[in-house]
């Protein structure tokens, strides 16, 4: 449980990211558009779907849901965290290359 092979999708990558503070689901489709300068909005099918997802793969967990509020918010667990430092690290990893490359001489 917890582990990912492969690069994860860059609405996981930002719903991940979000859920370092809970958030309920409306929230999160708000703070991904913020982070994204309004790049990147989440439709509430795929968000929905990617939060069932996280929760089976242990990433994320729903919190209790608050006496007379129907919000279940959700936050990113150690296992999310740790996939996604992975994450970043492949990513810096793919920006370091290439700017290794152009940075020399170009034929």
């Amino acid at each position: 449980m917890g582990e990912q092979k492969g690069a994860l999708t860059e609405g996981i990558y930002y719903i991940l990211l979000s859920l370092v503070k809970p958030l309920h689901g409306y929230g999160i489709m708000q703070n991904v558009e913020a982070l994204t300068g309004g790049r990147l909005k989440l439709a509430a099918g795929t968000l929905y779907g990617a939060i069932v997802n996280m929760i089976e793969k242990g990433w994320i967990k729903a919190l209790p849901v608050k006496k007379n509020s129907r919000k279940k918010e959700y936050i990113i667990t150690e296992a999310g965290k740790s996939v996604l430092k992975d994450e970043i690290r492949r990513l810096e990893e793919l920006l370091q290359n290439g700017n290794k490359i152009f940075e020399e001489p170009m034929q």
